[in-house]
């Protein structure tokens, strides 16, 4: 548990703070290539306005980061953080077995979040992770300024990748 008692602004990484545009197509046609997918995730640019919303929570809140990321790519994605000057804070994975949808996986950990302390908001671009965070009490901010491709809409939900 931490000492710090500001409540916790959560937030997603792909198509909230890093536009994983570049390598959805990894993705398409019917053999999906998760290695690569994940590798390119080091040349993901950061999405301004999930930036900037993480900057200005970071004022009131402890930040959390909450992604759908195997951890196998936790060393890559702790660097890319950092090298986008987002605010310090834990970063949470799903383990790298774990292949259920994200709207499981997240809310398991959102719920164990805010047994701990107050959460002020979760920002996600994932509709069906918000829908299930809304219908647990917990106020959500919708990403919407990043295009995802129907392919990883469809791997977000039938194989719980990301």
């Amino acid at each position: 548990m931490s000492s710090d008692h500001r409540p916790l602004a959560v937030f997603d990484l792909d198509g909230t703070l890093a536009d994983s545009g570049h390598r959805q197509h990894y993705l398409e046609g019917p053999r999906r290539d998760w290695d690569r997918f994940f590798s390119a995730a080091v040349d993901d640019p950061p999405l301004p306005e999930g930036v900037r919303l993480a900057l200005s929570s970071a004022k009131e809140c402890e930040i959390r980061y909450l992604t759908g990321r195997p951890e196998r790519c936790r060393r890559d994605t702790v660097a890319w953080l950092a090298e986008q000057g987002l605010p310090e804070g834990r970063l949470y994975m799903r383990r790298n077995d774990d292949r259920r949808p994200a709207r499981h996986t997240k809310l398991e950990i959102l719920r164990r979040l805010g047994r701990e302390r107050g959460v002020r908001m979760l920002v996600d671009d994932d509709e069906l992770v918000c829908d299930a965070a809304e219908r647990a009490g917990f106020a959500v901010v919708r990403a919407r300024w990043a295009q995802v491709s129907p392919a990883l809409k469809d791997a977000q939900e039938r194989e719980g990748r990301t």
